[in-house]
This record gives C-alpha cells, sequence and structure tokens, in this order.
C-alpha cells in the first residue's frame, strides 16, 4: 500500500498533476483501478500539506447490460468524506453500427464527465488509467490508426478549461488488482458483455505473448514513448 501511494505521488510530482486549490472530478466505474485511484486521491487530500478538494462521479449507462453495486460505491464515498455524484444516461448504442459499442458508450460516459466537472466547477477531472492501460493504446494507434499516440498523464482541454489527469500512470495493472484485493474492494455484480470484444484485448494477448521473448516489454514500451529518437524515423 506505501509503494502504491509513492508511485502515485511520484507521478503527480513528475507530471504537476495537483496544484493548490484544485477541486479534482474523479470518475468512478466501480472497477479496481478508478476505486483505487479515489481512495488514494481522498487520502492523500486529508494532509495537511496538500490543498485540493475531490468529488467523485459515476455513471451509469442505461442501455448496456453491466451492473454495479450503487450502494458500495455511494458507502465508499461517504466512508472517504467525498460527494458523489451519480447519473444516468442512455447511450443510444448500435449493435449493427460500424462504430463499436465501447467506443460508443466510452464517448458518452466522457461527455458526461466533461458536464459534471463544468456544472462542479472542477478544474480538474481524474481517470484510473494505468501503465498497462497506456501501452495498450499506444500498439492501438499504431496498428490501427497508423499514428503513435497514447494517453497523456496531463492533457489541457477546452482550450484550458480544464484539465483531464491520470494519477496512476506509473502503476501496473497487476499493481491495481493487489491494492484492491489488499483494500477488499467489492466487484461489479454484472461485467459488461463487450468488455472481451474490443482491440484492446486483442492488443492486450499480443503484448503477453511479446512478453515470452522479453519479460521488460511493457515497461520498455512504456519508456519508448518519452525516448523518441526522430532523426531515426521517417
Amino acid at each position: 500500500m506505501r509503494d502504491f501511494f509513492r508511485k502515485v505521488g511520484k507521478a503527480i510530482y513528475d507530471y504537476a498533476l495537483i496544484e493548490e486549490g484544485d477541486r479534482i472530478l474523479v470518475g468512478v466505474s466501480g472497477g479496481k483501478d478508478s476505486l483505487a485511484l479515489l481512495e488514494v486521491l481522498a487520502l492523500r487530500a486529508r494532509d495537511p500539506k496538500q490543498h485540493y478538494t475531490v468529488v467523485a462521479a459515476h455513471i451509469t449507462v442505461a442501455d448496456v447490460a453491466y451492473e454495479v453495486d450503487a450502494d458500495y460505491i455511494r458507502a465508499f464515498c461517504e466512508r472517504l468524506g467525498v460527494e458523489l455524484i451519480q447519473r444516468e444516461i442512455s447511450t443510444a448504442v448500435n449493435e449493427g453500427s460500424n462504430k463499436p459499442v465501447c467506443f460508443v458508450c466510452s464517448w458518452n460516459r466522457r461527455k458526461t464527465l466533461f458536464e459534471i466537472a463544468k456544472e462542479q466547477k472542477c478544474n480538474k477531472l481524474a481517470l484510473g488509467h494505468h501503465r498497462d492501460d497506456a501501452v495498450e493504446s499506444l500498439l492501438m494507434s499504431m496498428m490501427f490508426n497508423g499514428t503513435i499516440a497514447s494517453m497523456p498523464p496531463k492533457l489541457s482541454m477546452f482550450e484550458g478549461a480544464f484539465t483531464l489527469i491520470r494519477p496512476l500512470i506509473y502503476l501496473t495493472n497487476d499493481e491495481t488488482r493487489m491494492y484492491a484485493a489488499f483494500r477488499e474492494f467489492r466487484k461489479q455484480k454484472k461485467s459488461c458483455p463487450h468488455e472481451r470484444a474490443t482491440n484492446r484485448t486483442v492488443v492486450a494477448e499480443i503484448i503477453r505473448q511479446m512478453e515470452t521473448a522479453s519479460p521488460h516489454v511493457r515497461g520498455n514500451l512504456f519508456v519508448a514513448m518519452k525516448n523518441i529518437q526522430s532523426e531515426y524515423l521517417p
């Protein structure tokens, strides 16, 4: 747990993710990553040396067949002393559309988070993406879009209206899983039926295969994003 907090703190320091007076909206899906992020930021905010506020937002998607324990999320936020904003949306997903269900759902959820951030006068939105998410996004972008892009730890949006931050960027999926197990986070009641039918799942499997040749492939891919030698590129 101490190492988990240390890595979050290092990411916050390295990328200047949190500044004095910030009001941060944390997107809480109910999964292990978002719960871990909310808990760490809320507990850090109790330090007299820290001067920022945390607000949580949970979005329910009415037309996607998954189920979280809303009562657990509410109690979780109350225990941390964090205000919880709950919103239900309909994404109008179309199974026959050219756009993947996950893309449409994610886009609508993100749009709603932006709206809540504006309503709550939050200048930052924190998401629970970790290092493995960033690595997978890098390969997905290269393989399916022909671009080199990923998930930056800090991204100014809407002409500086607010900033998106990812404080878990130095942590692996295994580390967040162990933290969730140690803290005994409750799992979702019903997983999304579309979560395994995505390009991200395909890329995650490719990375696992790459690890048989190099056990350090995830770390190397992450470091490579900050070590671009443009003179050796076309």
